[in-house]
């Protein structure tokens, strides 16, 4: 088999990975770099000249694994695309949200790039996605070769898969991003134990060693005490998201929360693409056994939409829980404009409760120190930090030792490590040739072709 990584960026950017096994051409994802515009956001497609892609498998729906998949599909017309079913139910919904963006920021001077993608183009490559069930295998020809493909529960989000291939005598599995762990939406990943050939992993968590007493019930209990606590003392609590996923999963806390009277009653603002995809929740929920959402939790909540024109540096003094995107508080973003309001005064919380790129505004607040000053560029607003800025360890993605206890009983003879910045693969490359001695594990360089 052959392997070229065509994430220009390394680290966790833009997923796309070209599999040539045997006489067929898969490409794994086609993701967006969430820091990029343009082409430079894009995967590096010019390794694809004179390639005929024949397959894409999409993990799942998050920007950086679909975001350019109608580029993809548009320079190779005859490749279909597989998901799972609840993927196919959300991937059209989340390619028009992303042509909405990009045409946004062009009208906004945001960028010079014109859009990568329209509407139109999303709507002829529609037909050629397949939703397939969980744990049912399904062979693909291109009339030369032939693979069998077999999707399996990865958690992380409504519909995430890993996948697994098999090739004549050849096995791989790709886990794609991953949580072993069940969340209050989505239950846990559930994986086929034993050999594979080749496994391809996601690393993101490499670098962090979860805390003692930072598992994820203790931090949804510390959680709703940090907004009981804040609320009571006359703040708000702003909670930046992502809007697959993250949002619902903390509506669904927040609910249960409230059921058993130990969240405050306080208004619960939500806006935007995350409140839209709850109705989207509610259909996989009834039409799928793996997710447990109901859009009557909003009702229940009480929910209210975030008010239209948020004004930059400036603190609504609603008392008031704010669970809106972006989850790294990204430039332009409700989450961007709202901390630039909240954080300079001291009754106030950011909480952050998942992965925040180190180069994002989130991932630069979480690094700063109470007291400092931080600066809301795009925005022109320059802040003391006197909020409480804090992080809950509620990672869509596995611990580093559950994926790595995964990747060891595979016994497989040769491991690629993806989705990771250099420090997190470095930690996997390490743990794994100490423990897998006769086992080849490759970090791929973007761009180079690897025989595996």
């Amino acid at each position: 088999m052959k392997l070229i990584d065509l994430n220009r960026e390394g680290g966790i950017g833009c997923s796309c990975t070209l599999l040539q096994i045997g006489e067929i051409n898969i490409l794994i994802d086609s993701g967006l770099h969430p820091k990029l515009s343009g082409r430079a956001a894009m995967p590096d497609f010019a390794k694809l000249t004179g390639v005929n892609v024949d397959l894409l498998v999409l993990t799942h729906c998050h920007l950086d694994h679909l975001g350019t998949l109608p580029v993809a599909m548009r320079e190779h017309p005859h490749a279909p695309c597989l998901m799972s079913l609840s993927s196919r139910m959300i991937v059209e919904r989340m390619l028009h949200n992303s042509a909405n963006v990009m045409r946004r920021q062009m009208a906004e001077g945001q960028t010079k790039d014109a859009p990568l993608f329209t509407h139109d183009d999303i709507d002829k490559i529609a037909p050629r996605f397949t939703g397939i069930p969980f744990n049912h295998p399904k062979k693909f020809s291109n009339g030369r070769d032939e693979v069998e493909i077999t999707l399996h529960p990865a958690g992380h989000v409504a519909g995430a898969t890993a996948v697994e291939i098999r090739h004549k005598h050849r096995h791989i599995f790709i886990t794609g991003d991953v949580l072993f762990e069940d969340q209050r939406v989505v239950k846990g990943a559930r994986f086929p134990a034993g050999h594979f050939d080749t496994v391809i992993m996601e690393t993101t968590r490499g670098a962090t060693e979860r805390p003692e007493g930072k598992e994820r019930i203790n931090e949804v209990t510390r959680l709703i005490d940090t907004i009981n606590e804040t609320i009571q003392n006359g703040g708000s609590v702003l909670i930046p998201v992502f809007a697959l996923g993250r949002m619902q999963e903390l509506l669904a806390i927040f609910h249960d929360a409230r059921r058993f009277g130990k969240l405050v009653e306080a208004p619960i603002f939500t806006s935007g693409l995350g409140l839209d995809l709850c109705d989207y929740f509610d259909e996989i929920a009834r039409k799928t056994k793996h997710v447990q959402f109901s859009r009557s939790i909003l009702r229940d909540l009480k929910t209210k939409p975030l008010p239209r024109k948020l004004e930059p540096g400036v603190d609504p003094k609603q008392r008031a829980i704010y669970l809106i995107s972006s989850g790294m508080l990204v430039e332009n973003t409700p989450s961007y404009t709202l901390a630039s309001g909240l954080l300079g005064h001291a009754r106030n919380v950011v909480a952050f409760v998942g992965y925040c790129d180190p180069d994002t505004p989130g991932g630069k607040l979480q690094a700063s120190r109470h007291g400092e000053t931080f600066l809301f560029e795009t925005i022109h607003v320059k802040v003391k930090i006197a909020a409480k800025v804090e992080k809950f360890e509620l990672s869509g993605h596995a611990d580093r030792e559950e994926l790595l206890q995964f990747a060891v009983q595979t016994q497989a003879r040769s491991i690629v490590l993806a989705h990771g910045e250099p420090e997190a693969r470095a930690w996997f490359q390490r743990e794994l040739e100490a423990r897998l001695p006769g086992t080849k594990v490759i970090d791929p360089v973007p761009g180079r072709a690897y025989q595996v």
